[in-house]
């Protein structure tokens, strides 16, 4: 008799990387709910333990990899569990994965979602028939629209909408293309039935997220209007009654055009945020990136960020030790940080990916210099933050509560509409609303203020 659990079985999923992967895990739970399953985050309980993996760093494969490894000693005790890696690793792996670890049973690729939960019951069913892995990795045509549904919880105010997959650039540093495939977008109308369907359910925040968003549709849909479809998407959106605010993650600077930079000042909903992705200041690094851009082309279009929308924040990506960077190369950064006083910038070691061209460059640098960089631009980006918090004391700021703080769970939290994080007192009863706060202190990374009556 094939093994099936007594009650309700339960999945453990552990999601590491971007928005996406989360969108993604999301989409996968849904699934898995669907078919009867009970979502834990007892990992000793579960009948099916899940990672969800990123390859943008080798950082965190090895934590993928080490989580694994301890989830396997589970299987010990109760070779009946199903253990599964999915996402970017597991495209890129494959069969490799199950030949390192020999208890692995289910590998599946960024275009391969859709198909977990019925994977996973054919392997819970075959447990006493002799259970062989299932791995794919495989293309899915139509696979950018299988990301569309939702485990809200109660009271949720944002959510993610995924409204393409893959990426056709060609940075020499990045593995996402391999592992994500070519660009693949959903049509305006689905996106926004998927919206009014979360705004249905009580939210009222989106962020869209795609590899390079403002890219959006440039092969399957025409521009109109002298509108990108990504800026027609943001105006269909706009028009949806009750969603308050919409956000997006994360656009290319070469790609980022006048349509785009004036929806700021034409669209009420759109937030007075944007990240914005540098990784360098020098342009001899980023020529060797193969970033299409220049040191003066980025400041260019931050000018014209802060003419279009005046007190836009900005946030960014910096890699720190890319082969061949200099000294020079380095302060030419840090230089492009303290000019542009980015409000937060996630500053990453250069990490080599295979089969990437930047793997095969001259000039790898070592990691105690990759480290002593990293802290340098740390500081310099740290101070920036601090001080821009500071700068807002005094000041009243409109924030969609989200819940809980996470450090003190008999306060409140939120973000201001240019993504700065504000905590306040107030009752339980106000998530998902807009509250107004007046500012009162800041620390280094969040906002604290009290309600405006």
């Amino acid at each position: 008799m094939a093994y099936f659990s007594r009650f309700m079985p339960s999945v453990f999923i552990k999601t590491y990387g971007c928005q996406m992967n989360e969108r993604d895990s999301e989409q996968v739970a849904q699934m898995l709910q669907a078919k009867g399953y009970d979502l834990t985050q007892d990992e000793r309980r579960a009948d099916v333990l899940l990672i969800n993996t990123c390859s943008v760093r080798d950082q965190a494969e090895q934590k993928a990899l080490g989580k694994m490894g301890l989830l396997s000693h589970l299987k010990r005790e109760r070779p009946e569990l199903v253990l599964g890696f999915m996402g970017c690793m597991a495209q890129s792996r494959g069969q490799e994965l199950v030949d390192r670890l020999p208890d692995l049973d289910l590998v599946l690729g960024t275009q391969q979602f859709h198909r977990a939960a019925d994977c996973i019951n054919l392997l819970r069913s075959q447990f006493d028939g002799g259970r062989r892995p299932i791995i794919d990795v495989s293309e899915s045509s139509g696979s950018e629209s299988t990301i569309r549904d939702h485990v809200l919880r109660p009271r949720q105010a944002t959510a993610f909408i995924s409204i393409m997959q893959g990426c056709d650039m060609s940075c020499s540093y990045c593995i996402v293309p391999t592992t994500r495939g070519r660009e693949r977008s959903r049509p305006i109308p689905e996106i926004v039935r998927e919206a009014e369907e979360l705004v249905a359910s009580g939210v009222r925040e989106v962020t869209l997220l795609g590899q390079i968003v403002n890219l959006y549709g440039r092969h399957e849909f025409p521009a109109s209007n002298g509108r990108s479809p990504f800026v027609q998407l943001l105006h269909a959106l706009d028009k949806i009654p009750g969603l308050e605010r919409i956000r997006f993650t994360s656009p290319h600077p070469a790609g980022l055009r006048a349509d785009l930079i004036g929806a700021y000042a034409e669209l009420p909903k759109l937030c007075e945020h944007m990240h914005l992705p540098v990784q360098s200041g020098s342009n001899r690094i980023l020529r060797a990136m193969r970033r299409s851009y220049t040191r003066e082309l980025f400041l260019r279009k931050v000018d014209a960020l802060r003419s279009a929308c005046p007190g836009i924040a900005l946030t960014t990506d910096i890699i720190v030790a890319f082969p061949g960077e200099s000294e020079e190369d380095f302060l030419q950064t840090c230089s492009l940080a303290e000019e542009v006083r980015f409000d937060n910038a996630f500053v990453f070691r250069y990490s080599d990916r295979r089969d990437t061209p930047a793997s095969s460059m001259t000039g790898q640098l070592p990691e105690d210099v990759k480290q002593t960089r990293n802290q340098r631009l740390l500081e310099i980006v740290n101070r920036i933050a601090r001080e821009t918090l500071a700068s807002a004391v005094n000041t009243t700021q409109q924030i969609l509560v989200e819940g809980p703080s996470k450090t003190n769970p008999n306060r409140l939290a939120g973000r201001t509409r240019n993504n700065r994080t504000a905590v306040f007192e107030g009752d339980a009863s106000l998530r998902g609303s807009l509250v107004t706060l007046r500012i009162t202190r800041s620390s280094d990374h969040t906002l604290y203020g009290e309600p405006v009556p």
